[in-house]
């Protein structure tokens, strides 16, 4: 079972590589750089860990948020379970989610900003403008 899991995260470190150079070098060209990388690995069929909360009197699950200072409402999502269980919050219920659907659903949904791809480590925030790019709707 866990190397079908595994499978479907192999490459998402191509990621977190792309989100380390950019928060070292926090340039338009590494921005760039990062999006192309997500993008590739939501053509590639990509998946991300998204955490998930199950409301009670609801069988309905909903994407877990986060709220920033500012705040802003994000969606969390991880490259890997390790990535996942970083957080210092008690252990999340979790699925995969294919990548596409889910930033073709974050734009549809009112009331988030975005999602916020690894929040412990190797973060960053994809608001919605950004979704559209790596959905190539710019």
């Amino acid at each position: 079972m866990g190397q079908i899991l595994d499978e479907h995260l192999q490459k998402n470190e191509e990621i977190e590589s792309a989100i380390a150079a950019l928060q070292q070098e926090p340039t338009q060209e590494m921005l760039a750089h990062a999006l192309t990388v997500i993008r590739r690995r939501m053509n590639d069929g990509g998946q991300l860990v998204v955490a998930v909360d199950m409301p009670k009197g609801s069988a309905q699950m909903e994407a877990r948020t986060i709220k920033t200072e500012d705040g802003g409402i994000w969606w969390s999502a991880f490259t890997s379970f390790e990535e996942e269980i970083r957080g210092n919050s008690p252990v999340m219920s979790t699925f995969l989610g294919n990548m596409k659907q889910l930033f073709e659903t974050a734009l549809k949904t009112d009331g988030i900003n975005g999602i916020i791809i690894n929040p412990w480590n190797r973060t960053m925030m994809l608001d919605k403008g950004l979704i559209r790019i790596i959905l190539g709707e710019n």
